[in-house]
């Protein structure tokens, strides 16, 4: 019987209600999958992060791929769809799915060699070429929409930040309250998640993983970049993270200024939503990023310092 690692039941009992009867039918659930499509474990190796685990497996015609298994939650319920939809234009291709179960067959990547091992300026094109085969791809009617997300933003927003007592500049909150308000352009499907580390090598190529799908405009996908890997900023401080926005912006194809607003609305919404779970460092490290986006950041805070994701 396969043994699940203690990290990740650890991971999955910090989230969810369920996590031991998960944990104890989880083994189980492999051995079928593994079974019914004709697979066979390549290694006795595991992978993790908080949702999934990540089996290297070899096809009956022994070609390397890996089976991912996600306790099931609204954060993976609709990857295999995303993934199947894109087919493979930026990111990794889906080659068998169970939705029902949330486990999905995928070719395999080198899980040792993310966008994190590439300097920032040379992995940035790297994201923009994956964004715009991402990008080719029409939403359909299957994704939440930025449209409605825009619209709950616009109420609930200044609802917390009134909640929390006000926690930040009301500049901010009006900043990206307007952006929700604005019409959005032709949607397409969007990976809201798309960061260094889930940029995966792929032989001499790269692929996207773990998407978290929606309906939107390219732009609201820039700000993971952001968010992460402040320590390489060299100094720069705002001025860097300013020409960090432009530069993905432009190596996708996308309108500068869009992919600053909404950067700022998702990181004063992960502000607000870090200070009501308790997330302090968290939530000034989102701070921080959404004045240095808007001009506006406090010279005497070192984003380097800034606790990371």
């Amino acid at each position: 019987m396969l043994t699940i690692p203690d990290s990740y039941g650890a991971r999955v009992r910090s989230y969810a209600p369920d996590a031991e009867e998960w944990l104890r039918r989880l083994p189980g659930l492999i051995t079928r999958l593994l079974d019914e499509w004709g697979l066979t474990r390549d290694g006795s190796r595991l992978w993790h992060g908080n949702v999934a685990v990540v089996i290297p497996v070899l096809l009956p015609d022994h070609t390397p791929a890996a089976l991912k298994v996600s306790y099931p939650s609204p954060e993976s319920a609709m990857e295999s769809a995303a993934l199947a939809r894109w087919d493979g234009r930026g990111a990794v291709r889906m080659l068998r799915a169970d939705p029902d179960e949330q486990a999905i067959l995928l070719e395999r990547l080198d899980p040792t060699r993310s966008l994190l091992s590439v300097p920032v300026p040379q992995s940035i094109p790297i994201w923009g070429e994956l964004m715009r085969g991402l990008s080719s791809v029409s939403s359909g009617d299957d994704f939440d929409t930025l449209a409605d997300l825009a619209a709950r933003w616009e109420t609930e927003l200044p609802e917390l930040w009134r909640r929390l007592g006000r926690p930040c500049p009301q500049w901010l909150i009006e900043d990206a309250v307007a952006v929700c308000r604005e019409q959005a352009g032709s949607p397409v499907l969007v990976h809201t998640d798309l960061h260094f580390e889930n940029v995966l090598a792929c032989r001499d190529d790269w692929r996207a993983i773990d998407p978290k799908p929606l309906s939107a405009v390219g732009e609201f996908a820039v700000a993971p970049m952001l968010w992460n890997r402040l320590a390489d900023l060299d100094g720069r401080r705002g001025a860097g993270l300013r020409a960090r926005c432009d530069d993905l912006a432009d190596s996708a194809g996308l309108d500068r200024e869009l992919s600053r607003r909404w950067s700022i609305a998702r990181e004063v919404e992960n502000h607000l939503d870090y200070l009501r779970n308790g997330e302090i460092a968290d939530a000034q490290r989102s701070l921080w990023v959404a004045t240095a986006l808007s001009g506006r950041e406090d010279p005497g805070v070192d984003p380097a310092a800034l606790a990371t994701p």
